[in-house]
């Protein structure tokens, strides 16, 4: 992996997309591992880190989040050196691994992901952080493609207000300018492939509108060690988010 390239590149875009940074046999053993914890281990989880498309129905199941607190196998990969490391590379500074995540937009039913920067949830100063997302299998326009604004993190946090997505309750008010359309860039992904983007890149995923195939994947999230969380206005968005959702 030519490092220096990817570092200019992350720094002029906001993302990157480098192919097959997992083999097949690797991908296979982290869907196994899923398959097995969601049979055994899914009621162990608090409920507010799983969510459905149809509450409490499995088959609709679309997020498990902190699965390294679960699960020693997810909490290796959260500290698995090939991540941190290459989140170093990217952000130029040591990392904290924040979380591990499992993403899943169930066929015909997975919605779509809104325009969103990371960044408005993280509330951090400064905003060093970034998100890796690992496809599981194949990824294209039907099922669900991620979308990123190319530059985007260069110009700010945007507005953000409340959604009626599941998962992502906050979106990007005014999305949708010619100057947002210009720069989007469509990412189709095989099993392996790992897409990362800065927290204030701009992105979003389109719908699962296939009658069969769903779009798996993992999150990772680390924070450049230099950033510091508002812990207040973190605890102030946590309860009023649960307020909503009561």
């Amino acid at each position: 992996m030519d490092s220096s390239k990817h570092i200019q590149q992350f720094s002029r875009d906001g993302y990157l997309h480098l192919p097959g940074f997992l083999s097949r046999n690797q991908v296979d053993e982290i869907n196994e591992q899923l398959d097995t914890f969601i049979r055994d281990q899914l009621s162990d989880m608090v409920a507010e880190h799983r969510k459905y498309e149809v509450p409490g129905e499995v088959q609709t199941l679309k997020m498990l989040q902190d699965l390294q607190v679960y699960s020693p196998f997810f909490g290796d990969l959260l500290l698995d050196s090939s991540f941190s490391t290459l989140a170093e590379s990217l952000l130029g500074e040591p990392v904290v691994g924040k979380t591990l995540e499992y993403f899943n937009k169930p066929a015909k039913i997975g919605k779509a992901t809104p325009p969103h920067q990371d960044g408005y949830y993280f509330m951090l100063k400064p905003m060093s952080a970034v998100t890796m997302w690992l496809a599981l299998e194949d990824v294209d326009e039907e099922n669900g493609w991620v979308s990123y604004v190319r530059g985007s993190h260069k110009k700010g946090m945007r507005t953000h207000a409340a959604t009626q997505t599941v998962g992502f309750s906050q979106g990007i008010v005014d999305f949708g300018s010619p100057a947002d359309l210009k720069d989007e860039v469509h990412v189709p992904a095989k099993p392996g492939d790992l897409l990362l983007h800065h927290a204030l890149t701009i992105h979003r995923a389109a719908p699962n509108t296939h009658p069969e195939r769903s779009r798996k994947a993992l999150g990772w999230i680390y924070f450049g060690e230099s950033a510091q969380e508002d812990v207040a206005a973190k605890k102030a968005y946590v309860k009023s988010l649960n307020q909503r959702q009561a």
